[in-house]
């Protein structure tokens, strides 16, 4: 028994601080593999983060539809609908569970105060229903709007892993993962998340696997003993002709592509025993720039009025 109480110990302030040996925490999706994961973003036309959101009987359908093809999802923040999502599904009774975002942003030292504690207090509010907590999204890698120092970072990563039970995680890029400098924010975490998008990388469709497949194995050769998760892979349905999309996207874009890839993805997770998060569940308005083709808003695999895409529709395989 006091083997046992020192043991936890040692894992408590393996949490707190980088001078104590680090304990990793296994991300439970990884031992079931595979699990088909999803990401999510709530908001419908008309809302955004910061503005009108939606209700929980909203929250409730988009959880009704979701079910039906994943049973994990990562959602970037913990705060706007955060709670009241995690209470519907624990009050339906939902066999989901979820990746809990907190949204760190660049000189907003209170905000993000704040999004930590909120993430702490969810945590451990929803034993059972949070998988796993992730610090921040797209921070560190060269061309992100919201970069922040990876010193903040570890000081946040340190801090909600010394007051939670579940896993700790980072969202990044791979062209971040694959870095050497990428290790030392990799020896806090308890998993890997990366991000790979085959489409804004050049890729067309018939080569789109493999080369998502070619980035996770060479995170994974740089990072020995840290466990990588593909956080976002996707194929958008419209494409503009203009600004920086219309130079970085070569492949096509479609219902038709996205059904494509989307098989593949799932084909390859199975195969693999893999948990790989699709790149998202609803297609969000309010993203990008004004123009209705803009990419930003058509990575749902439903559209904004919930309706199915091809990808989806008339499927329940999860």
């Amino acid at each position: 028994m006091k083997r046992l109480i020192l043991i936890l110990v040692l894992a408590v302030l393996a949490g707190c601080t980088g001078d104590a040996p680090f304990v990793g925490r296994q991300f439970q999706p990884l031992l079931k593999g595979p699990v088909h994961a999803v990401c999510y973003g709530p908001h419908r036309d008309g809302q955004r983060p910061g503005g009108p959101g939606p209700s929980a009987a909203e929250l409730r359908e988009d959880l009704s539809l979701m079910q039906a093809h994943w049973r994990l999802l990562r959602i970037y923040s913990a705060g706007g609908v955060a709670e009241t999502l995690l209470e519907e599904i624990r009050t339906g009774g939902l066999e989901m569970k979820v990746v809990l975002g907190v949204w760190i942003a660049p000189e907003a030292a209170d905000a993000n105060r704040t999004e930590v504690d909120t993430a702490i207090r969810l945590a451990n509010t929803y034993p059972g229903i949070v998988a796993a907590v992730c610090v921040g999204n797209e921070t560190q890698i060269d061309w992100s709007v919201h970069r922040s120092p990876v010193a903040d970072l570890i000081e946040h990563v340190r801090r909600v892993r010394g007051k939670v039970t579940v896993p700790v995680t980072v969202a990044d890029d791979f062209n971040y993962w694959n870095k050497p400098e990428s290790r030392v924010l990799a020896a806090e975490l308890d998993f890997i998340l990366m991000h790979a998008h085959p489409l804004w990388n050049g890729l067309p469709l018939d080569g789109a696997l493999a080369w998502l497949q070619t980035q996770l194995a060479e995170v994974e050769a740089l990072h020995p003993g840290r466990p990588v998760v593909v956080g976002e892979t996707g194929w958008a349905t419209s494409v503009h002709t203009e600004g920086e999309q219309a130079k970085l996207i070569k492949g096509q874009a479609g219902e038709a592509e996205q059904t494509t890839f989307h098989a593949a993805v799932r084909t390859w997770t199975e195969q693999d025993k893999l948990t790989v998060f699709f790149f998202e569940a609803f297609d969000e308005a309010w993203k990008g720039g004004d123009h209705p083709a803009e990419v930003e808003k058509h990575w749902g695999l439903f559209n904004t009025d919930r309706s199915p895409k091809a990808a989806v529709a008339g499927s329940g395989t999860d």
